[in-house]
């Protein structure tokens, strides 16, 4: 076989796959709908600077995002009990909500006892949506978190939660490099991304090693909406963390509640069966690491 058949063949069964993907997340309201080869690169009309971190759908649609996932499949029934499983007691812990979004963890943390909460996110619309919910109860501002968190103070943090968020950020050195300089000694991170095996469904180059900025199209608040991520592999998340002070307490992949199969019996069936998030829990030594 000669190499310019061989890579029309590879791009032909990652048509196959994409399409499988479209047809099965369509089934219950999640569209997640790939472009072709040709028009992905010129699909989204942002530069890669102004994005991922800015997408409509947590500005434009984030009082709609907000009412989706009061009770969706993927955040409420999978995701949020799956991280939320890794958190220990909170009762009178400084906590940073990052990525805080319309701010469900917020309540939750409230909930848990936390004494201070600290809610961040790069959406001043979402932020908006937190202080109303929440007033002075917590602490909450806007900050791009590629940009790292200048406003928070070297080992002020007892945890930091960070839910779907890092796979919209490019440099996971510098994220993680932050997060190690505000956790206190013996402190923690639990943070969820979307899976490395998951999203090399996704992957237009077919070399699972490389980070490609994936764009998509998702209809999580009713109607499709231009969003973009970064796929990478497991490796690069892991070093991202080791290098930087952190230990890896726990890693888990999840489990869907069976609430959900009330909601969409479809979904709940692939994500039974299949990996969709992964989930970790990160601590700082109370002896800091140096870096490796």
């Amino acid at each position: 076989m000669r190499q310019g058949e061989s890579h029309v063949i590879f791009r032909v069964l990652r048509l196959v796959t994409l399409l499988k993907r479209f047809k099965r997340k369509t089934g219950c309201y999640l569209l997640n709908q790939k472009r072709s080869l040709a028009d992905n690169s010129a699909y989204l009309s942002f530069s890669h600077s102004e994005f991922p971190m800015k997408s409509d759908l947590y500005s434009t649609y984030a009082k709609k995002y907000d009412l989706a996932i009061q009770d969706n499949v993927y955040n409420a029934h999978l995701e949020r009990p799956s991280l939320q499983a890794m958190l220990g007691d909170l009762m009178g812990l400084d906590v940073l909500d990052l990525g805080c979004g319309s701010g469900i963890y917020a309540e939750y943390l409230k909930q848990q006892s936390a004494q201070k909460i600290t809610c961040i996110d790069i959406a001043e619309e979402m932020i908006a949506i937190v202080q109303a919910k929440m007033g002075d109860r917590v602490t909450a501002y806007a900050q791009d978190l590629s940009l790292g968190l200048p406003g928070e103070a070297n080992e002020s943090a007892d945890v930091v939660v960070c839910p779907l968020v890092i796979h919209y950020l490019e440099n996971l050195e510098d994220f993680f490099c932050e997060v190690n300089r505000v956790l206190k000694p013996g402190g923690y991170i639990v943070f969820s991304t979307h899976h490395p095996f998951a999203d090399f469904e996704c992957s237009l180059s077919g070399n699972y090693y490389e980070r490609e900025l994936i764009n998509d199209v998702w209809d999580t608040v009713g109607v499709p909406v231009k969003v973009a991520f970064y796929r990478r592999s497991l490796t690069e998340i892991t070093r991202a963390i080791t290098g930087n002070g952190l230990v890896i307490e726990a890693l888990s992949e999840g489990a869907v509640s069976e609430k959900a199969q009330a909601i969409c019996p479809e979904t709940y069936n692939y994500l039974s069966r299949n990996p969709n998030f992964i989930f970790l829990k990160c601590c700082k030594p109370m002896v800091s690491q140096k870096k490796i």
